[in-house]
This record gives C-alpha cells, structure tokens and sequence, in this order.
C-alpha cells in the first residue's frame, strides 16, 4: 500500500525510510511536475536543491529525474544549498519554481520536499492543495528518465548557487563596514547549509568569524534538531562567552531560518529579532513600507507601525501565508515567531543568512552590542516577554476544540481579554497589548500555546491558564 503525502505549511516531511522513500519523494515530484504542466510550464527550467541531511543529495537526483522526464528542465545544484540562495536562483535563472529536499529543522530521522513558485517565495495553500491532489498513488504513475541521459541531453545542468546569491546580498547590503569592525562573530551553522557562508561574506579583514557545528553530520550531535533556539544552542551560547565573542548567529539546518545569542551568551527570542530587524529598516536604513506578521510573532512590529506610519498586516501561521501577503503588499519585512524573516527587494522566503548579515550591521551602525540593541528596541515601544509550550494532547482534535470554544475566560493570567481572533487558532488579545494564542499541530497531537505581555511576571500565569482553556491542566 502506498504512503498517504498530505502536504503541511511548506510541503512533505517524513521519516525517512518509513514514509520517505524514493518512491515518496518521485511521486510528490511527478504531483509536481503535473501542476507545472497544467500551467503550460513544458519545457521551463525548474531549479532543484538539496540540504546535508541522509541521502538528501540522492533524493535530489530522483526529482531532477521525473522533472526531466516529464518534459521539463532541470537546473541542479552541485551541491547543498542554503533554502534561500535556491530560492533566489529561481528568481536570477527565471525558473518556473523549485524543489528543495530540505526537513529544515526537524529532527534527523526526518526528510522533506519543498515547493517553490516562480517568484522563489512559498506556494499559497489552494496552490499546495493542487500539487498534493496530482500526487499518483503508487510509483506507476510516475515518468522519469535517468540522470545520466538527462545529463547528456541537457535536460539537467549542475550549477552553483553562490555568484548570483552573494551578487543579490551586495545589492541588499554594504558588507564593508562589518568587515572592517572588528567584531568576533561566533556562527553555529547547525550541521547545516549556513556552513561557510558568514566567513565567505565577511572574513579577510578586521572581524572575526568562527565556526562551529559547521561539517556535515546528518546525526546533529550536540542537539536534539536544527532549530535555533534552546536547548538546541546552548553549546553555541557558551561557546560565544568562552571565545569573548561579541554575538552569535545561528541559522537552522536549510539556514532560512536565524537566531541570535547576546554577548553574555544570553539567547535573544525571535519576536525580540523580529522587533529588532524591522527597527534597523525603519530606523537605520530609514526604509518605509508593510510589514507582514503571522499571528503568532509579535506586537511589538503594531507599535512599531503606528510610530513610523507603516501598515501592519497580520496573516496565519506559516510562509505559505506570509508570501502571497508579502507580494500583494510590497512588504518591507515579513516574517513568523519560528526565527524566519523575508525582506523588500529579495525573494519572498525566509533568509536566515541576510537577516544575520542585518542584525550585524546594526550593530554595527548603532556601535551596540546585543543587548544594547534590546534596550534601544524596549526604548521605543516598551519591554515585551513571549513564551511558548507545546504539550501532546489525547483524545479527539475536534473535541478538544470544543473545550477551547466554550472556556470563554474574562481574564487570562490576571489580564482582560478584549477580542477573539480565530483566523488560526485561538487567539486572546490581552489588555496590556499582549496576547495568548492556542494552536493545533497540523501533523501531530500537539497543541502550541504561546504568550507575549509586556507583564514579565505574568508570563507563566498566562501559559498556565492557556494550557486549562485547552483542557490540558
């Protein structure tokens, strides 16, 4: 019996070997390939990339082969590449989307297929529900030629993503000045694609760069997964106090995604980053524009917007509504609670590589470490605390949604609540400006409850009544 794929907010991810196989992966690439088609894409160039996690390489291989055999051509990377720069290949190479086999920052045993739209940015939700519905249930319905005639019959080339990546971030930023600051940067590339590039970019002069965690190791020592938060970091935050560092970046495993480590190796919560990136646009780079938000990041980009003038616009959960938003709105910055950010000028998709390069630039720019940075943020609109738990539920999702609706609290965490948004989730606006947001795992019985207030005492109250709406506690 074949594997069921139902694509979730950026595609597939699987465990490999049990559901992702190569039959999985090439018949997710023909479902591909049949919606490219429909659209009259015969003979267009797709661009298809890979991350350094087992066998990621091989998978790759195995789209480019039923990309080629269903009449389309295939611009292959020579190697692994960041999330970002393949997204921003299909822009440079006018390509009519991408494949990237890519599970981000899920844990090792996992794989996955991305899917990218002409503009390199996340295909919307009824675009992902078409690619989904061509998917042949079993590898008969599949078309590929071999690698190696579509080689030979120049319906695959290798390329290599670096030169028009690194020309588009010269456009977007002066790297000079962080060359030449003198800063020790400490990166923790995470066994992933963000290996090697802040050296490439900015060594060879003043500043200092070290590596670490920057060798391919699809087994992620040192880390339960990719994902740049704790505990994942923890080695790379003392790393950075041990080294005198003066920050620390970390990009996930496909480096879409940043987070940042103070100087006292103090981690910096990505709704804070979030705060910061849009503050360096508006401030330092004196950029105007929207800014786009999934409900779940943080308010302080409201405040932000009502003291520079910009429209805020807030969308649900993940890049695939991100993208479209981005693109409709001519956003300067759009972005999630997760750590990924996109920025005006660019691709619609996450670039954890630029968003390092900008927040050391405002350091930059602003002669400030880290911390210095938040204390000029919290300056502007006031201290912001954000939490999140996600805890396994048992029983019916649709019952357990029951219980959310009829909870009707006044108050959260001692706080009124003022409004309802249930665009995704559930979401209580909170007196003080804050939040609390429950929300469903698409792929698991997992529910997220996140917070943000500016009460830093109320924080745990505020989780803690989020779980007893759930029925949890």
């Amino acid at each position: 019996m074949s594997v069921e794929i139902k694509f979730g907010t950026d595609g597939w991810r699987s465990m490999i070997a049990e559901d992702y196989t190569f039959a999985s992966v090439r018949r997710c690439a023909q479902g591909f390939a049949d919606y490219l088609l429909e659209q009259g894409r015969q003979d267009e160039w797709v661009v298809v990339g890979y991350d350094k996690r087992f066998h990621s390489e091989n998978f790759s291989a195995a789209v480019a082969e039923v990309l080629a055999g269903n009449g389309l051509r295939v611009y292959l990377t020579d190697g692994p590449a960041p999330t970002p720069a393949i997204s921003y290949s299909v822009v440079a190479k006018g390509a009519a989307g991408a494949v990237n086999i890519t599970a981000s920052h899920n844990p090792p045993y996992d794989n996955g297929f991305k899917v990218r739209d002409e503009n390199g940015g996340a295909i919307a939700p009824d675009g992902l529900n078409e690619i989904e519905n061509r998917i042949p249930e079993s590898e008969d319905g599949v078309r590929r030629i071999a690698l190696s005639k579509a080689l030979d019959d120049g319906r695959v080339e290798y390329f290599d993503v670096s030169p028009e990546y690194i020309a588009q971030l010269n456009k977007l930023i002066d790297l000079e000045p962080i060359r030449s600051a003198g800063l020790t940067v400490m990166v923790d590339p995470m066994w992933g694609n963000g290996a090697g590039w802040f050296t490439k970019l900015l060594g060879g002069d003043a500043t200092r760069i070290i590596e670490i965690h920057n060798q391919r190791n699809p087994i992620f020592p040192e880390m339960s997964r990719p994902e740049p938060i704790p505990p994942n970091i923890d080695v790379g935050l003392k790393a950075t106090v041990d080294n005198g560092a003066d920050v620390l970046i970390i990009t996930d495993g496909d480096a879409d995604r940043l987070g940042v480590g103070d100087e006292n190796g103090v981690f910096i919560d990505q709704l804070r980053v979030y705060g910061l990136l849009a503050y360096y646009l508006l401030e330092v780079r004196d950029m105007r524009g929207p800014i786009v938000k999934t409900l779940s990041t943080t308010g302080m980009l409201n405040k932000l917007g009502k003291i520079y003038e910009v429209p805020v616009y807030e969308t649900g959960v993940g890049f695939k509504f991100v993208a479209p938003k981005l693109l409709e709105t001519n956003a300067m910055i759009g972005g999630e609670e997760s750590g990924g950010y996109a920025f005006k000028d660019h691709v619609p998709e996450r670039d954890g590589i630029l968003a390092g390069l900008f927040i050391l630039d405002m350091m930059v720019q602003l002669n400030c470490k880290p911390s210095e940075l938040i204390e000029v943020l919290f300056s502007k609109v006031g201290a912001h605390y954000y939490d999140r738990i996600d805890t396994r539920f048992t029983g019916d999702r649709s019952a357990r949604k029951q219980i959310i609706e009829q909870a009707n609290p006044k108050t959260i965490g001692g706080l009124k609540v003022e409004g309802l948004v249930t665009t995704d989730g559930y979401k209580y606006n909170l007196e003080d400006g804050g939040f609390l947001l429950i929300r469903f795992s698409g792929t698991e019985p997992i529910i997220r409850v996140y917070t943000e207030t500016t009460k830093q005492d109320r924080v745990q109250n505020i989780l803690d009544d989020g779980l007893r709406i759930a029925g949890i506690k």
